[in-house]
């Protein structure tokens, strides 16, 4: 067992489900793009900083949940005794408090959104275990989240930037719905998984004359890797929860691509983002 006191790199990477970071990304540079751009050196400053409260927001989801996982989880790390319960709690808020630190100081519309997804995270980690519209909470998460890069654009946070954090947050619901039923038993309803598809009903709706047939490409690739996510789930033998929250949670980087402008080199920076995802997974657990 490793001592608490010094946690192996390893626990922390799975403390903090670093695979998922390049959705963090992702997610910057889309509302950052459909903001109008900026500073090249100000997008990399967001995604540090926002990687920051992604990871301690992880990591105080452990802390929250050591008393469940000690029941139910004893292979997480708090309760397998790789971790100590008090270091999880301090580097938690040590995290969010760095991370938030710098994006005060972008404008007041970037602050106020900072805020308000510290919050989201707070709120999240205290009682998705206890309500059962914790998935929406999780939502609100990736929501403000796009919009803080959007905040920090030379544009602001434009209706499309907005519209589009609206379809992630559908995406985001109907994963974080399969996420939840891993812990919790009970049968797996079809209607929270609707809003996978909030995405492909923007894309449909926006993109109109040169940018229909990208948008209809795109939804086509969007919806395929659902649907290959979702069949260890519905058509498997034996049902694998995790593999279809590990691939809808990479899938977040094709959202992002299907919002996103259609140039080259963003295209290629979602679909790295998507890989290294996948890429990630095969070392640490994305859940």
């Amino acid at each position: 067992m490793a001592d608490a006191k010094f946690p192996s790199a390893r626990t922390l990477l799975v403390l903090g489900r670093v695979s998922n970071l390049p959705t963090v990304w992702s997610n910057c540079l889309c509302g950052w793009l459909l903001a109008g751009g900026g500073a090249w050196g100000l997008l990399l400053l967001l995604c540090l900083a926002t990687s920051l409260l992604y990871i301690g927001g992880m990591y105080l989801n452990d802390a929250f949940d050591a008393s469940f996982d000690r029941q139910h989880r004893r292979q997480r790390p708090i309760p397998s005794g790789a971790i100590s319960e008090s270091f999880v709690w301090i580097a938690g808020l040590s995290l969010l408090g760095v991370g938030t630190l710098p994006l005060l100081f972008l404008g007041l519309d970037t602050a106020v959104l900072t805020l308000l997804l510290v919050a989201a995270i707070l709120l999240y980690d205290a009682v998705h275990k206890a309500v059962e519209f914790s998935p929406i909470i999780m939502a609100v998460c990736r929501f403000f989240l796009l919009l803080v890069a959007a905040s920090a654009a030379d544009d602001g946070v434009t209706g499309l930037a907005l519209w589009t954090a609206i379809a992630l947050a559908g995406w985001i619901v109907g994963l974080s719905y399969v996420a939840r039923r891993e812990s919790i038993l009970g049968p797996l309803a079809i209607w929270p998984l609707v809003a996978l598809a909030l995405p492909i009903v923007l894309a449909f709706l926006v993109n109109n004359g040169p940018y229909r047939l990208r948008g209809l490409l795109v939804s086509a690739l969007v919806l395929t890797w659902a649907a290959l996510c979702l069949r260890h789930t519905f058509t498997s033998i034996q049902r694998n929860l995790g593999r279809t929250v590990s691939g809808l949670l990479a899938g977040i980087c094709l959202v992002d691509l299907l919002a996103a402008p259609a140039d080259f080199p963003s295209t290629l920076a979602f679909v790295g983002c998507f890989g290294a995802a996948l890429l990630l997974q095969r070392f640490i657990p994305a859940t």
